[in-house]
């Protein structure tokens, strides 16, 4: 698994891009709430929006992830709590005023970023 880059993949780097092209300016790869030992892709901190980019095997993606050939016991436990985790992720922000906004690897970087624009943008005019 070291071999599984930890940020800066090709599709965090499109995402990325795409989102810049907007002209959105944010943190990368940094824990939204310091109490919190998780950290976000993408990070708004004055409108309080956290991005998660989601890789369709690791996180569970209904449409792309595919049963492990090998050892399919242990990556299954894996991903259900790769899942979990990501859902009381998800919880622990929400209750703390921020929003979240999930990604996954297989959506289209335009079509990502458009839609962490309008949340951006809804959460920078008090919506």
């Amino acid at each position: 698994m070291r071999s599984n880059k930890g940020r800066d993949t090709k599709p965090e780097l499109a995402l990325r891009s795409a989102v810049h092209a907007l002209g959105l300016r944010y943190r990368v790869d940094t824990r939204p709430l310091k109490a919190l030992r998780r950290t976000a892709d993408l990070v708004f901190p004055r409108a309080r929006v956290a991005v998660f980019l989601d890789g369709c095997f690791w996180h569970g993606c209904p449409e792309h992830h595919t049963v492990a050939a090998t050892n399919a016991t242990f990556w299954a436990d894996k991903v259900k709590t790769n899942v979990a985790r990501d859902r009381d992720t998800d919880r622990r922000l929400i209750e703390a005023g921020w929003a979240v906004v999930r990604v996954w690897e297989h959506e289209d970087p335009a079509e990502a970023a458009r839609r962490i624009q309008t949340v951006v943008f809804a959460r920078r005019a008090g919506g």
